[in-house]
């Protein structure tokens, strides 16, 4: 259901899209495969920890919420952690729609209004929205380790575009690449000039 909002959001077209697209759905399997079939993390961690694991029953579904495993089984963390990440992937998939709406909508030309006044990249944005409310859900040890793998194919995904980008609208674009971030909407200065995330 979630790789197809997700096809449905970005609607892949090129070989990068399907690609990001293949990628992120890896990911969910290997999420969902875990959280509704074989749960590897918590029989690692019961194992590892035996009878120091925080809860007495670790296969129910709440305490499969390794947050709420580690709080013990509170039903608070569980309330708060819970609508939490389910707003961070809501928020993903609106911002990735916007952004698909966005380039598709701009036929050929340079878009930089709307979203893209303030993120090059909304669609990188928003998955790594989704993959980290995925992540705020439900941890498990194979997302953890594919998540950062995810976000470093997304900053390559993102310069390549860039270059073909800049071969296409040139100087336009290096304007606009020194004005507007790339993922998150804010400036970080650093030693040497300014470097736009």
């Amino acid at each position: 259901m979630f790789v197809a909002f997700a096809y449905l959001a970005f609607k892949p077209q090129t070989k990068k899209d399907w690609r990001t697209l293949g990628a992120f759905t890896s990911f969910l399997v290997a999420l969902f495969a875990e959280m509704f079939g074989f749960p590897l993390t918590i029989y690692i961690l019961t194992s590892i920890l035996g009878n120091r694991y925080p809860v007495l029953d670790p296969f129910t579904h709440l305490n499969g919420h390794l947050w709420v495993a580690f709080a013990g089984g509170s039903h608070t963390v569980y309330s708060i952690l819970h609508p939490l990440s389910n707003l961070f992937i809501f928020i993903g998939l609106v911002i990735i729609a916007i952004g698909w709406r966005g380039i598709h909508g701009g036929n050929g030309r340079l878009v930089t209004e709307g979203i893209y006044s303030r993120v090059r990249h909304p669609q990188y944005t928003g998955f790594t929205l989704m993959i980290l409310g995925f992540l705020i859900q439900w941890p498990t040890i194979i997302t953890l380790v594919m998540a950062p793998s995810l976000l470093i194919m997304y900053k390559r995904l993102s310069k390549k575009e860039e270059e073909v980008m800049i071969a296409e609208f040139g100087e336009e674009y290096l304007e606009y690449k020194e004005r507007v971030p790339a993922f998150i909407p804010i400036r970080i200065r650093r030693n040497k000039g300014e470097h736009n995330y």
